[in-house]
């Protein structure tokens, strides 16, 4: 039976007026921490007048679907020039490893005179959840396997231990149709440090999902892997939410049509929708996402019909 997902609303979106000059729009790739009761405090990338992207966050009543507290300033803020986030930092997930929680994210570099591109860079979360770049060089850079760039990483602990890493990488800016081909590889650990990069994990399909984004992955009743992500089709279309699942982790079977969500009909999200997050809370499961304009118009809310079998 194919899942479906309820929409249930724009639960935040960022004025313009009177923010922080690092976070004057957009609130892209959303990030949930659970705070306390019902209430997250969602992290996303802001930008400022020159589109670098910065750490915001606002705290959300998941079940009244309101914003309970929005934070002015930024949590963390794009790097100096010459940095490998010098001009985006853009969130992936957090995850713990020896009573630390990190949160890893994709640093833009865009040179002048060249093409954009990035590596991945980690962040420690601190106890009252503010945020310190844990190094400043990048947490993976590009290497043999991963020789273009790098993206939107989701790291995951495993059941019987180690933990899963998928992530964007570039095979090449334009695969022949005029769309780049992005794909989404898999890495694991033993400590949460030192990384085996594994490649290639989701099939692609050129003309039909070839350029992807921010994986996200939540585990089944049957354990299961499901895997939701952002894609391109290469034919000009804009940003769907697709989906794939695994036995596994490593091996990964296509099912776009299997996503369970879509464009509205009008509306913020009409035009496309990306960035998915998903994770379950009081034995629901939910998933936030990001509407037109790649987050300009804030972020939505979506629960998973049928949930109880389904995890």
């Amino acid at each position: 039976m194919n899942q479906s997902w309820e929409k249930l609303g724009r639960i935040y979106v960022p004025e313009t007026a009177g923010r922080h000059p690092k976070l004057r729009s957009h609130a892209a790739n959303p990030l949930p921490v659970h705070l306390e009761g019902d209430v997250y405090r969602v992290f996303f990338s802001g930008r400022d007048e020159q589109n670098r992207s910065s750490v915001g966050a606002v705290d959300i009543d998941i079940l009244q679907r309101k914003v309970v507290q929005e934070h002015a300033l930024p949590f963390f803020e794009h790097g100096p020039e010459g940095s490998f986030f010098a001009d985006g930092v853009s969130i992936g997930n957090c995850y713990d490893v020896d009573g630390e929680r990190y949160m890893l994210f994709m640093g833009w570099q865009t040179p002048a005179g060249g093409h954009w591109r990035g590596d991945i860079g980690r962040l420690r979360v601190k106890p009252d959840l503010t945020l310190e770049l844990a190094s400043p060089k990048p947490f993976m850079a590009s290497n043999a396997i991963d020789p273009v760039s790098l993206s939107y990483p989701w790291v995951q602990a495993r059941p019987q231990g180690g933990f899963d890493m998928w992530y964007g990488s570039t095979l090449a800016w334009d695969a022949g149709n005029g769309e780049m081909l992005h794909i989404i590889q898999h890495a694991d650990s033993l400590d949460g440090e030192r990384w085996n990069r594994n490649g290639l994990a989701v099939p692609y399909a050129l003309g039909k999902a070839q350029a992807f984004s921010r994986p996200t992955v939540a585990m089944d009743a049957n354990g299961t892997y499901q895997m939701w992500f952002s894609y391109r089709s290469g034919t000009g279309e804009t940003y769907r939410i697709g989906y794939a699942s695994s036995s596994d982790g490593k091996a990964w079977q296509l099912g776009l049509s299997k996503a369970g969500i879509a464009v509205s009909p009008d509306g913020w999200d009409a035009e496309m929708i990306e960035y998915p997050f998903v994770f379950d809370h009081a034995g629901q499961r939910y998933m936030l996402y990001n509407g037109n304009g790649f987050g300009k118009t804030g972020f939505g809310l979506a629960v998973l019909q049928n949930a109880a079998s389904a995890f």
